[in-house]
């Protein structure tokens, strides 16, 4: 066991090293890496300590925070800016609920920069889904990233492996125009826990382009640029008018785009493996390999252990659905319950290794 963690933390390192010299040669994939989507979050409620604690202890490389800003500039854990979905602000604060245009879409609820942090600590996390557990519902707080970056150091002592960080900036066009921007933000606090470090590992993500581009010039951090359905564009590209979907941004002339200022790409896994009118799988096209030969890596997502997530070929077996996906070289996973996807790559290891 010393052995095989140590081994996990020598690529991590590698990962590291590659984002600083794009042009490399990229560092041999010890195994397939496991990043906890939003925490522990098929277990617990998304983006709360407890969701993210228990990620690392079941086995998770990397810990997945979405982030977002309050009205004091205080960079907050939430997968959306809007709070109602995943809070009890609607009980806390009614008076507060309106409406606003984020990404183009108009959304009614309360939303996190018109509150200040003192008030986003007195509210407390619920389960986003119908189906999911909801025996935690209203224990825990709205995590800082400062916090969420303590924890993370804590249990990387702890647990005597190096947990990674792969922050996502959300809605980074909306957030600039509500002047407070995330990005200048986010490097500082990073700065401030000692990032970026050789021996902490830490991903940058983003939907979006140009403030990737513009991180690319700012950091020796690896980012990860996610890419949406095919047929969609980027916030920021549609906003400036252009016509560039993400389908086109994963061709090949895409990908070399990509690779002048990233480090990996993060494509839904049913663009990859495309399913038919019936919910089964169809042939899978070629964006792993297209990705692999414009030296990028590859992180879909989402894998979720629940069947109705699932193609029919599974039959309900998330366990089936991972190890289809193990043997497909892609770099890392985003899963939302990363006991499933430890045991997958532990499977898939175990095979390689016979």
């Amino acid at each position: 066991m010393v052995l095989f963690r140590f081994s996990v933390i020598a690529v991590l390192v590698a990962c590291v090293a590659f984002a600083e010299n794009a042009a490399s040669a990229a560092p041999p994939k010890v195994r397939t890496l496991v990043v906890a989507h939003r925490g522990a979050s098929a277990y617990r409620p998304e983006h709360t300590l407890a969701g993210y604690e228990l990620a690392i202890d079941q086995g998770a490389d990397f810990v997945e925070p979405d982030l977002v800003v309050t009205k004091d500039g205080v960079l907050i854990c939430r997968h959306d800016v809007e709070l109602g979905a995943t809070t009890d602000v609607a009980q806390k604060f009614p008076d507060r609920k309106r409406e606003a245009t984020i990404d183009g879409n108009n959304v009614v609820g309360w939303f996190a920069h018109d509150f200040t942090l003192a008030e986003i600590k007195t509210l407390r996390a619920r389960e986003r889904h119908d189906f999911r557990a909801h025996a935690y519902d209203g224990l825990y707080e709205i995590p800082t990233f400062d916090e969420y970056l303590d924890l993370v150091a804590r249990k990387s002592r702890e647990t005597g492996r190096q947990i990674g960080i792969v922050p996502e900036i959300k809605n980074s066009s909306y957030h600039v125009a509500q002047n407070l921007p995330i990005e200048d933000r986010l490097l500082k606090a990073l700065s401030d826990h000692g990032y970026p470090h050789e021996s902490r590992p830490c991903i940058i993500q983003s939907f979006e382009v140009d403030n990737l581009k513009q991180l690319a010039g700012k950091t020796k951090l690896p980012l990860l640029q996610l890419i949406g359905a095919p047929n969609d564009r980027p916030t920021d590209i549609a906003a400036q008018g252009g016509k560039l979907t993400f389908g086109e941004m994963m061709s090949p002339a895409g990908l070399a785009d990509i690779a002048k200022y990233a480090w990996g790409v993060g494509p839904p896994k049913e663009a990859i493996i495309p399913r038919d009118k019936q919910n089964r799988l169809t042939a899978a096209n070629t964006w792993i390999a297209d990705a692999h030969r414009a030296n990028l890596k590859v992180v879909p997502f989402t894998f979720r252990p629940e069947p109705r997530f699932l193609a029919e070929d599974f039959g309900g077996d998330a366990a089936a659905e991972l190890s289809r996906w193990m043997r497909m070289d892609v770099d890392a996973i985003f899963v939302d319950a990363p006991d499933f996807g430890a045991r997958a790559v532990a499977r898939g290891a175990g095979a390689q290794a016979k």
